[in-house]
């Protein structure tokens, strides 16, 4: 699969211009569709124009920064590094990728999918803990 570096960089420069940053509200546990981007060997791409892909937020530092997992829709079972995550009011499985946690700006975010229950958050709390 060929990687298009130079559209992504081109989408980066506008998100960095953003200016509407303080309109955005969000919190521990939602799970946002963001630009995350065209990235190297098996880091965990966007898809589509806008280089999407859904994440749950672990913590936010401020209203600027915030540590995520990134989602995605292929079922691994028996892999450690693979928690399921189920989303309030959404019918479609999804996977967090523990190994892929990552700290990102909220320019890159998107728009709000949902919010995990509360049991798939503790799992994949507990799970990258036990990585760690």
């Amino acid at each position: 699969m060929k990687k298009e570096y130079n559209e992504w960089h081109n989408k980066k420069k506008v998100l960095n211009e953003r200016k509407d940053i303080d309109n955005i509200f969000f919190r521990v546990k939602e799970v946002w569709w963001t630009a995350l981007g065209v990235n190297i060997g098996f880091e965990q791409d966007g898809k589509g124009e806008e280089f999407r892909r859904p994440v749950l937020i672990l913590k936010k530092f401020n209203k600027y920064v915030v540590l995520v997992v990134p989602l995605t829709t292929k079922i691994k079972k028996d892999n450690k590094y693979y928690v399921s995550c189920s989303i309030a009011n959404d019918d479609i499985l999804r996977m967090a990728i523990i190994s892929q946690i990552r700290l990102i700006d909220t320019k890159r975010f998107i728009d709000k999918l949902g919010v995990a229950s509360e049991d798939s958050y503790i799992k994949i709390k507990n799970a990258i803990k036990a990585m760690l």
